[in-house]
């Protein structure tokens, strides 16, 4: 269903709440901002890029509302907005604003104090979120971090302990549109409850499925490139047992048949860091050990042949070149002149010419 045309989008709200303009922080745009986040299914994802791009403004005044509306959001939204904020993609952004071979150079020291200082609190706050840990700590050993901030108690992420989801259940928007359906005494309602619960059990499905064809393909990698590794040490094309040779082989081929399965894993599990990591470490695995199969044996058999065709092409029995023809006397064995007459054909009247 489209929006009306005077509704306020995400974009309009982080616009009006970070107007470089404003002579004060403007809460009820913020609030605003982060309640719409909370409503929309993509709230997070969208909120995510817009406050990247106002976070990085050459103004300070604009960056720092939007550093203000970054941690009002992480104080009141909930799992999915501190799981968008918790991907390299975003943290990224963050780290271009302090880092000198990007934007730290020319951004204001406020600027990049704030955002040192926040993401020091989700360190604090969000120890599950481990990509944010991961980024302080490398900011720490490329010298931009000398030492902790320190953070006033109202700074520190105090968070309400999580509540045992079902994981059917961890679309909020869904989850709220059908307890909104069950709650209701009209028949309408509850006939589209049903249908709702049975769509979110077979996304849940699906999402099983997903799982567990990722994990039986990134095994598969495992075992056959661990095989194949084992194989390929000791490797001879020459000496090795016929069966050896087919296995390795096969091997090959299969693992040359899992590139494309592990290249549509990687593109349908985008929004996991942690399975695309796995696909990533599974794919780089079996690009080195199709390398090395191509070393030791493709490029071992090569050599071989190279070296069998130079031996035939300089051997004497192999003296008659391709394009020259020699005469068929010169394979036949000699004769000499006194029994000649023992192997001429006979005339046509059966006597021998003198």
């Amino acid at each position: 269903m489209a929006a009306p045309p005077d509704a306020e989008t995400l974009e309009s709200r982080i616009n009006t709440a970070t107007n470089p303009l404003n002579k004060d922080t403007d809460w009820s745009s913020i609030q605003a901002f982060c309640d719409q986040l909370n409503n929309d299914s993509k709230g997070p994802q969208l909120a995510t890029r817009l406050l990247a791009h106002k976070v990085q403004s050459p103004q300070e005044w604009e960056a720092m509302q939007a550093l203000l509306v970054l941690e009002t959001c992480m104080k009141s939204c909930g799992k999915r907005f501190h799981s968008e904020v918790g991907k390299f993609r975003f943290l990224n952004e963050l780290i271009k604003v302090v880092s000198p071979k990007y934007l730290g150079s020319r951004s204001p020291e406020p600027v990049k104090n704030k955002v040192l200082e926040l993401i020091y609190s989700w360190t604090l706050g969000l120890p599950d979120e481990g990509k944010i840990t991961d980024a302080y700590q490398m900011l720490k050993k490329q010298g931009i971090i000398k030492q902790d901030p320190e953070l006033p108690p109202d700074k520190l992420l105090n968070l309400p302990p999580p509540r045992p989801k079902n994981p059917i259940f961890e679309d909020e928007e869904k989850s709220k549109t059908l307890a909104r359906l069950l709650n209701s005494s009209h028949p309408d309602d509850l006939k589209a409850a049903n249908n709702l619960i049975k769509e979110m059990v077979q996304e849940d499905q699906k999402r099983a499925e997903k799982v567990s064809k990722r994990v039986n393909a990134i095994q598969e990698v495992k075992e056959s490139g661990a095989l194949l590794t084992q194989l390929l040490q000791d490797y001879d094309s020459t000496a090795s047992d016929p069966s050896n040779a087919e296995l390795v082989q096969d091997l090959y081929q299969r693992c040359e048949k899992m590139r494309p399965t592990l290249f549509r894993l990687a593109s349908d599990t985008e929004d996991n860091d942690e399975a695309l990591a796995e696909i990533l470490q599974a794919n780089d695995s079996l690009t080195h050990v199709i390398n090395l199969y191509k070393q030791q044996v493709k490029g071992r058999d090569s050599k071989r042949q190279q070296h069998v065709k130079h031996s035939e092409t300089n051997s004497p029995a192999r003296s008659v070149r391709i394009g020259h023809v020699a005469p068929v006397a010169s394979f036949l064995p000699r004769v000499s002149h006194s029994d000649r007459r023992l192997h001429r054909p006979p005339t046509g009247d059966g006597d021998e010419s003198p």
